[in-house]
């Protein structure tokens, strides 16, 4: 289901959820100081494009904890809201249950993206 999973997943909305990521990062290196923020969320863009075969660990520290909850103020919301939106959507069909869960996943990654660690199955 990887490889299929993917490519229906890019074409039938993991296009616009990686944009979404990539908008954020693009924004985030605007500045010196947020650069090493937007180099996590090109990270997770990679993801989002193609979440099939991936899974997120999570760990971190007091560091990971600060930086997460500047995250979630300033660009986790929108981005946890469109991708639990689009899971919700998704899941009222049974053929789309795959791929809300993966907008599930990515919905708690935009909410706590620093400590993460994206590794494959």
């Amino acid at each position: 289901m990887g490889c299929l999973g993917n490519i229906l997943w890019f074409v039938f909305g993991g296009f616009l959820q990686g944009l979404g990521w990539t908008l954020a990062g693009a924004l985030w290196c605007l500045t010196i100081v947020g650069i090493p923020v937007g180099m996590q969320c090109f990270k997770f863009a990679k993801l989002a494009f193609f979440p099939f075969g991936k899974e997120v660990r999570y760990g971190g520290g007091a560091g990971s904890l600060l930086l997460n909850i500047l995250w979630l103020v300033v660009s986790g919301l929108p981005l946890a809201a469109s991708s639990a939106v689009l899971g919700a959507v998704l899941c009222i069909t049974i053929i789309g249950i795959p791929f809300g869960r993966q907008c599930f996943k990515l919905a708690k990654l935009a909410l706590m993206p620093f400590g993460a660690e994206v590794v494959g199955i």
